[in-house]
């Protein structure tokens, strides 16, 4: 910058007026030019012996204070601030920098800069001339000066100036720049990171925030303005537009007229504007979550240098996993969406979208934006309670355990379940009961009775710790959230819920999820680059798929024409909280897996919004502009699945139950007739009601020493008819109680039906000091 400029100056060197000195003063002026040229000439080889970054060095080492959040194919989806120091924007080619903008700063800071090889010794003759005569003049500084000065922090100008070493080595720098650079780069590096005003640095920042737009944009005006700024970075606007109205005479000296007022005007008003946001995007969410992974990765690698842990902040991109095209039409959904729920309380939303082969992350919606009043909660990661969407889950753990079969009756009637708090009584959504139904029915209608029946069979605990194998983040036990888990009481984040129905549309393998993209950029993943864990029997998982899948199924909740239906393969549950806080549409096809949630960041009731009318017409519409061009088809069924024609015994009403129609079973587990408790064979009452009730799964049992061991008694309690208990697998006794002499260890406690076959069964731990033998005493 110039050394001797001041606000307001004008450019060009004045008349100066002689005074009266005791010397001639050009003996003095050619004595401090022959002692300053030595200097340079004795400083040049040392400093060539340490050599010159070049300019490559320098372009490669620019950090912007945002980083570009990139979707796969490198399409900007968020800029996120991460230097607060400095507001610095992209690098900038010298091509891509307007004719104007370079005039102008050629003009006003070194109108010789295609001339000299560093050092303009006309200006400096100008400026110790001018100084001699105690004249302010423009300075001796040349472009070529000012960036050996930005270049090296030595030679950087303090706010007293600089010193008289300083001026020397920056004078030796430029010399050794001008040998090695082109004068197209030293431009281009000048432009990039020569300070403004304020905190910003660098042409593009400078453009973006005060004039809104690229730098090969900016006018012979802009450019004026821009130049001014560098010689008066913190002026006031008045003498910012003094000084341009000179830069615009200089660039144009055949106009007869500038209109200096009006350059005023618009001075002080791009001097003030910040059209450059800090954060600017359609994933804000996901931006924040991606770079957070990567620098808490940099930490886990090297967290003592903090090197490391700098380098995530350095990122110029962050290429991601998401399809922008894809992101865009999400947000824009929601967004519009909500805007038709407002009127009933409703304002918030997330979205998710998963690819099930990859558990790549394709679209991430944290929050509906400026419709939120919590817009900066990323309510993908939030907690929340699933409400009925945990059903599926609970249902397939149960067909893997053989406790049911999708065609398996279970009572949909008034319930009273005792637990250690009192009465457990659910209800269904609408009040209402609808007697015997099969577990396909009571799944896709999604009835409550019937799913805290399942649940019973199951028990909590264990419906719990499967959970957590599926990656659902329970804060608490199994026995903590009772019966009630099965109608979602816990709470879980939208995206661990959406990738456990993604390990559903696997046939039961769970992965992880990823939302970073590897440095390669590949194309959408046709395949799982990590092995995934199978947690599930996969024929489990299929018979829930398709009676997620089934229109015909779900008709008794949600009518034949419902939002859930459509023309290709799609499996999909939703759920809504208690008070309706949340609602959620979650579903898969045969590529992908959508999660939606709807509700408000602040725990807000809503207003008469179901699970067809919340989040589930986002879900349907997000399903068909991913299948816009791309087919889905159900899956095929895996080994060890027996499909079986199933017919339903009457029901009060003299009617069959259900309708007759084809199954599928686990082998082993098919039956032809599914009726009410009879009697006669062929029913399903008895499997499904049979099971123990006392002690729960995973019970720890302390032996108390003050007790002798031998009247010391465990009591099994269960229900269902001529069953059997085995412990160990060795036969215990008959009958629906029993008492067990407790031994230290681990068991297992199994119930058995009257065909030998294991119906129940609980794993428990006896602590403390058993019985000892006689010949153990001797």
């Amino acid at each position: 910058m110039a050394e001797n400029g001041a606000p307001g100056q004008p450019i060009s060197a004045p008349a100066f007026t002689p005074l009266s000195m005791h010397r001639p003063p050009f003996a003095i002026s050619r004595r401090c030019l022959a002692a300053t040229l030595t200097a340079v000439l004795c400083a040049q080889p040392v400093l060539a012996s340490a050599g010159i970054v070049s300019f490559d060095e320098v372009k490669r080492e620019f950090r912007s204070s945002d980083t570009a959040v990139l979707d796969r194919n490198g399409e900007l989806l968020q800029r996120v601030r991460t230097d607060a120091t400095v507001r610095r924007g992209q690098w900038i080619a010298l091509a891509d920098v307007s004719p104007a903008l370079r005039m102008a700063m050629v003009m006003s800071e070194d109108r010789r800069f295609y001339e000299h090889s560093g050092i303009d010794w006309r200006a400096v003759s100008s400026a110790a001339w001018g100084n001699l005569w105690n004249t302010r003049t423009r300075g001796a500084s040349t472009i070529t000066m000012q960036l050996s000065g930005l270049l090296d922090e030595d030679l950087r100008r303090a706010n007293s100036g600089r010193t008289f070493t300083q001026k020397i080595g920056q004078t030796v720098a430029a010399t050794q720049l001008e040998r090695s650079w082109r004068k197209d780069q030293i431009l281009e590096a000048y432009l990039n990171t020569v300070p403004f005003r304020g905190e910003i640095v660098g042409i593009d920042a400078l453009s973006r925030t005060l004039f809104g737009k690229a730098p090969n944009g900016l006018d012979a005006r802009e450019a004026s303005v821009a130049a001014a700024l560098v010689r008066a970075p913190n002026a006031k606007p008045a003498l910012v537009a003094q000084r341009a109205c000179e830069v615009m005479r200089a660039m144009e000296p055949g106009q007869k007229k500038i209109d200096c007022d009006a350059l005023d005007m618009f001075t002080s008003a791009a001097v003030q504007r910040r059209a450059f946001e800090a954060n600017e995007g359609i994933a804000p969410h996901a931006a924040r979550r991606v770079l957070r992974d990567l620098r808490d990765a940099g930490e886990a690698a090297a967290p003592s240098t903090a090197s490391a842990r700098q380098a995530a902040n350095k990122e110029a991109a962050v290429r991601t996993t998401l399809r922008a095209p894809l992101q865009r039409f999400a947000l824009g959904t929601l967004q519009r969406h909500l805007k038709e729920l407002r009127g009933r309380h409703v304002e918030d939303g997330a979205l998710v979208v998963l690819d099930n082969a990859s558990g790549e992350v394709l679209a991430w919606v944290g929050s509906s934006g400026p419709l939120s009043q919590a817009a900066e909660v990323d309510a993908v990661i939030a907690l929340r309670q699933p409400g009925s969407t945990l059903k599926p889950l609970l249902y397939a753990q149960a067909i893997a355990e053989r406790r049911l079969t999708a065609a398996s009756l279970i009572d949909d009637s008034s319930a009273q379940i005792n637990t250690a708090s009192g009465l457990y009584i659910p209800q269904n959504y609408d009040r209402q009961f609808k007697g015997p139904v099969s577990a396909r029915t009571a799944l896709a209608a999604s009835l409550n009775v019937p799913a805290v029946r399942t649940l019973v069979m199951v028990s909590p605990e264990s419906f719990a710790r499967q959970l957590r194998t599926m990656g659902l983040p329970l804060r608490e036990s199994g026995d903590y959230y009772g019966y009630s888990l099965a109608l979602g009481s816990a709470e879980v984040s939208l995206l661990s819920l959406t990738n456990a129905y993604r390990m559903l549309a696997n046939g039961g393998r769970h992965g992880p999820t990823t939302l970073t993209a590897r440095a390669s950029a590949p194309a959408p993943a046709k395949k799982a680059d990590d092995p995934a864990v199978p947690i599930l029997d996969p024929r489990a998982a299929f018979i829930v798929g398709d009676i997620l899948s089934d229109a015909n199924a779900r008709t008794r909740t949600f009518g034949l024409d419902s939002i859930l239906s459509t023309r290709f393969w799609t499996a999909v549950k939703t759920g809504t909280s208690k008070d309706m806080r949340d609602n959620w549409a979650i579903g898969w096809s045969q590529r992908y897996t959508v999660g939606v949630w709807v509700g408000n960041a602040s725990g807000a009731s809503m207003w008469d919004v179901s699970g067809t009318s919340g989040a589930a017409p986002v879900w349907a519409e997000v399903m068909r502009f991913l299948h816009a061009r791309e087919p889905s088809r159900a899956p095929k069924p895996p080994a060890g699945l027996i499909e079986a024609r199933v017919t339903f015994g009457p029901g009060a009403d003299g009617n069959p139950l259900e309708a007759m129609r084809s199954e599928w079973f686990l082998q082993g587990t098919e039956q032809p007739l599914f009726a009410l408790d009879s009697g006669g064979a062929g029913t399903s009452t008895e499997a499904a009601a049979a099971r123990i009730t006392a002690p729960a799964d995973g019970t720890i049992i302390a032996l108390d020493p003050d007790i002798p061991p031998l009247h010391q008694r465990v009591r099994f309690e269960s229900e269902g008819r001529g069953v059997q208990w085995r412990i160990d697998g060795k036969h215990f006794a008959r009958g629906n109680s029993a008492q067990w002499l407790p031994w230290p260890g681990r068991h297992v406690i199994e119930l058995v039906d009257a065909t030998g076959k294991v119906v129940d069964q609980r794993k428990l731990e006896v602590r403390g000091a058993g019985i000892v033998s006689k010949s153990a005493r001797r």
